[in-house]
């Protein structure tokens, strides 16, 4: 596609409705205007620090590598499951494995990037103890222990990677994730309990009311704290809502970054639920908990997927509460599971990033 990229707006122009108020237009025809977002040139690229864990930061980061050279991400550092649990609870290092996954996903598109892309994120099949660790979280591991220094070796690991961009961890301490939920055992619906750890929490039956972090004060990476101030866009989210996007919010030197930095601030929402941990939840309502652990944090743009806002309205009011516009745009994969397409979500931040408002030396 050449020339302009077509703004949001024009994806929500006004057409026949087919069912449950949405438009009858093919949604493929959308998808195929939505595609389009190119690299800008050297120097002409915003600064961007997009925060979260997993996967769905891994989606994000797969997007906005699209867009930018100039990408950070600042990962969680709460896992205790799996491999890195059991590597944290061995070695008590930083649990590697959303690192590795940021990683994976700023992996380029050529031969050698794919390639690294599956090593790293290769898990080793046995009867024995290496079962179910992944190659990328034993060198990260590896290289923490060669040079004493988290941050130097990410970057070592991302040159060798050619990845495109940075990861840093959100805190140099190990976190413990507790939760509040409400109904945890299912013979005490009413009762509110505390449950501890992100994997138990992630998948918790009950109804999770607040989050926080153990120890209570974290430490942020420097780093980290650095790149949210000097960025031009901080994207945080899409993610496991409890477990991987608030947890930012609970560090409080990176979340006075967060509140302090003349960057703009887009939150990228969800495409469905998290059976678990935001069952039963609206768009409007992952706003809501975001309010309720950073009510000073304010935001310019909230992303979400057109079809899975069913109440625009309500949408519109919750995201005014941070002072932020709402842009709907086609961003999920067309094979019916709760994905986000990495071109279509880099073409809805690059529209972003040029409607609303271009600040630093990219412009």
């Amino acid at each position: 596609m050449t020339g302009r990229t077509p703004r949001l707006s024009r994806l929500r122009r006004a057409v026949p409705e087919g069912r449950g108020g949405r438009p009858a237009e093919s949604r493929s025809g959308r998808i195929a205007e939505a595609r389009g977002a190119r690299p800008r040139r050297r120097g002409t690229q915003p600064k961007v620090v997009a925060l979260g864990g997993g996967m769905g930061l891994s989606a994000s980061l797969a997007a906005l590598r699209r867009i930018t050279g100039d990408l950070t991400a600042v990962v969680t550092v709460a896992d205790d499951g799996g491999s890195s649990g059991r590597l944290r609870d061995e070695l008590g290092v930083l649990p590697p494995g959303d690192l590795r996954k940021a990683l994976a996903a700023l992996c380029g598109d050529d031969d050698w990037g794919q390639t690294w892309s599956r090593v790293i994120q290769h898990r080793f099949q046995s009867r024995g103890d290496l079962h179910d660790h992944a190659v990328g979280n034993l060198l990260i591991v590896a290289l923490w222990e060669q040079l004493g220094d988290h941050v130097q070796a990410l970057d070592l690991v991302g040159k060798l990677l050619g990845a495109h961009g940075r990861v840093l961890p959100m805190s140099a301490v190990p976190l413990e994730l507790q939760a509040l939920v409400r109904g945890h055992d299912p013979a005490r619906p009413d009762d509110i309990d505390t449950v501890r750890g992100q994997a138990t929490v992630a998948l918790t039956p009950g109804e999770v009311q607040s989050v926080h972090l153990v120890p209570n004060d974290p430490p942020a990476v420097p780093e980290a704290v650095a790149a949210v101030r000097d960025a031009d866009w901080v994207v945080l989210g899409p993610g496991s809502w409890f477990s991987s996007v608030i947890p930012h919010l609970l560090v409080p030197e990176l979340l006075d970054a967060l509140t302090q930095t003349k960057a703009r601030r887009v939150l990228s929402l969800n495409l469905a639920p998290q059976p678990g941990e935001t069952e039963g939840f609206s768009p409007q309502r992952h706003l809501e908990v975001l309010g309720r652990h950073a009510p000073k944090l304010a935001l310019d743009v909230v992303l979400a997927d057109e079809a899975a806002v069913p109440d625009r309205d309500a949408m519109t009011d919750a995201a005014k509460r941070f002072g932020a516009a709402v842009e709907l745009a086609p961003v999920a994969r067309t094979d019916g599971t709760p994905r986000h397409d990495p071109e279509l979500l880099a073409a809805a931040y690059d529209r972003i990033f040029r409607m609303h408002g271009r600040i630093g030396p990219w412009r």
